[in-house]
């Protein structure tokens, strides 16, 4: 397998359609599920097939698992900036999450030579808030209740990082 980012535990590649059921399972998981609105099979398909997204999964190089995914969006941004959609790891507590996020932060800088990656998280997911902060993602601002799921609204908080703040 090719891998397009890697370090010595985890290997990024470009998703293929074959893999989208198992993304969807991924994502579907219940610890998962409360920090992210699952997107359906077509949505993954229409992210692999559009220009302006990049649809990524995750594998562990030891077992050849495929063990997450990332999606990136505005990849056709004149203004360099790239947002990091989205990251579901399946395993929580290894600091894969981590691996993944510096993997996609060179992959941003150093290969795809955007300005700025910036992403929204839900105000009350702590732990991915701590990991993106401990990463030099800045905190911009929030968008108050912008999300409803089911009878109430939550609150996005915007992060981002800067390439002179990665270098």
């Amino acid at each position: 397998m090719k891998f397009i980012l890697e370090n010595s535990q985890l290997g990024i590649t470009e998703t293929l359609a074959s893999d989208i059921e198992r993304i969807c399972d991924i994502e579907k998981q219940h610890e998962n599920n409360q920090f992210i609105t699952p997107y359906s099979k077509d949505r993954h398909l229409q992210v692999l097939n559009g220009k302006d997204e990049q649809h990524l999964s995750v594998w562990d190089k030891e077992s050849n698992e495929l063990i997450g995914f990332i999606i990136l969006a505005g990849l056709e941004n004149s203004n360099l900036s790239l947002e990091f959609r989205r990251i579901v790891i399946q395993s929580k507590g290894k600091g894969l999450g981590r691996q993944c996020l510096q993997l996609v932060k060179r992959y941003c800088f150093e290969n795809l030579r955007f300005h700025r990656l910036w992403l929204d998280v839900f105000e009350d997911n702590s732990r991915a808030i701590h990991l993106y902060k401990s990463e030099q993602f800045v905190e911009e601002g929030k968008l108050r209740d912008v999300i409803k799921q089911g009878d109430r609204f939550r609150t996005l908080i915007v992060l981002s990082i800067l390439e002179n703040e990665f270098a």
